[in-house]
């Protein structure tokens, strides 16, 4: 399914796929925190965590049903309105960048099921011609994933696209899932991944705090905010 509500703003990347902007003020503010290069490890990741959180709701926000339900309160009887789904929710964190990410999104989710996924970029065999990098997956621990869960796959960074095709790999065909919906969450996310995910996975909704300029010949994002699994970890 595809949201589309106030906070949430669709934006088209080169014609070809779809990817949609949280835009929520606090999200573009903490996002800018966190670019800082002065914005030192327990700052980063306290970001990270609130992101994830802000993030978190605008999913609920945007993507999620609610039902009418009776509440009786301490003087009379009322009608309420509750958020279907919350005990059918799936976070896929990829290690470990999105550890802080997917905290700050279980304070919005507590209930969700979780999994991981150990995948990272082999970053001296370099990018290939198609702009792609080799991944290794050195663990992954999946719970059951139903016809009735919303899967959310976090990763602070879409760069290449390569780490995220890999894990939706894992996800989705090795694992034979076949969710409600899948939303792929990151921060920052370049050009080049978005659409490299959109064309391998057009049923899954790419979310993205920020949309940067480029990669650069290494692979990282422009401007970006640095390596965030070194800067919360401290790494560096």
């Amino acid at each position: 399914m595809r949201v589309g509500v106030p906070n949430v703003e669709l934006m088209a990347i080169e014609d070809r796929d779809d990817a949609y902007l949280i835009t929520h003020a606090l999200a573009k503010d903490t996002l800018s925190r966190l670019r800082d290069v002065d914005t030192e490890q327990v700052a980063f990741r306290k970001g990270l965590v609130k992101l994830g959180r802000i993030c978190g709701y605008e999913i609920i926000d945007g993507a999620m049903e609610t039902e009418y339900v009776s509440v009786e309160t301490p003087l009379t009887e009322t009608t309420g309105e509750r958020v279907r789904g919350l005990d059918n929710v799936v976070i896929i964190n990829v290690l470990r960048a999105a550890t802080p990410f997917v905290e700050g999104l279980l304070k919005a989710f507590p209930r969700a099921k979780q999994g991981v996924i150990s995948a990272g970029r082999d970053e001296e065999a370099g990018m290939d011609d198609d702009g792609q990098f080799p991944i290794t997956i050195d663990y992954v621990k999946l719970p059951e994933i139903t016809e009735d869960d919303t899967v959310i796959v976090a990763d602070p960074m879409l760069a290449t696209g390569s780490t995220m095709c890999a894990v939706l790999d894992h996800v989705l065909d090795d694992a034979g899932a076949d969710p409600a919906d899948v939303f792929v969450l990151s921060a920052v996310s370049a050009p080049d991944g978005l659409l490299r995910v959109g064309e391998a996975f057009p049923d899954a909704d790419l979310l993205t705090v920020a949309i940067d300029d480029h990669l650069d010949d290494d692979g990282y994002i422009v401007p970006g905010l640095g390596d965030a699994g070194d800067r919360a970890f401290r790494t560096t």
